[in-house]
């Protein structure tokens, strides 16, 4: 059976050599040395060094994605209140995991291989929340708006591109900008009061 030390004893391995050197140029071997186990233990508990890189972004975003699901069922509190905790959830494990990737002199190559993976993992996994959370308000009729889902979507499009900040790099401002007009596009497409989404003061 699996330990769990093990396994994060791996994943601990593979982000301090994430800051050392390059990604591609980081083996299976290399993340074994560093973690003080054999090679061959590493295959026990993941598949690939791919599955490796998987599990480290899902362990980053963790308490986000827990915050997510405890949202979507504590309906005594307002819609527009649990979304913005949401974001400022996502905002804050995405700062934290992305200063870290670039400690290292990563190259566009690198970055463009996390950011996908990024992208993947906090659009798939904090969706099903957010979605839930627009879908009560809109039975509250607090939101007005006949895509649940898509919405979610859109939200967290927009918000984990600008916070990854290296598809289309921005200054503070023009990333603020761009939330600015999220928000504003979410608060006149949905009917909500102006101000009722106000997502702005987490990135000051």
């Amino acid at each position: 059976m699996p330990e769990p030390n093990k396994s994060e004893k791996i994943l601990d391995a593979l982000q301090q050599l994430m800051e050392e050197k390059n990604i591609q140029h980081i083996s299976v071997s290399d993340i074994a040395a560093k973690a003080g186990i054999g090679k061959g233990s590493i295959y026990y508990y993941f598949s690939s060094k791919d599955a490796i890189v998987d599990a480290l972004i899902k362990r980053s975003y963790e308490k986000p994605l827990q915050t997510a699901k405890t949202l979507a069922t504590q309906t005594n509190i307002s819609s527009f209140t649990r979304m913005a905790m949401l974001f400022q959830a996502c905002q804050s494990s995405s700062a934290i995991f992305l200063r870290q990737k670039h400690k290292a002199s990563a190259s566009a190559q690198d970055l463009a291989f996390l950011h996908q993976k990024y992208l993947n993992y906090v659009i798939s996994e904090l969706k099903p929340a957010l979605t839930e959370i627009i879908s009560q308000g809109i039975a509250n009729d607090e939101i007005h708006f006949d895509y649940p889902a898509a919405l979610a979507e859109i939200a967290l499009i927009v918000l984990a591109v600008k916070l990854d900040n290296s598809l289309i790099p921005s200054s503070t401002k023009e990333t603020a900008d761009t939330i600015r007009g999220l928000i504003a596009l979410l608060e006149k497409g949905t009917g909500v009061p102006t101000g009722a989404l106000d997502y702005l003061s987490i990135l000051k």
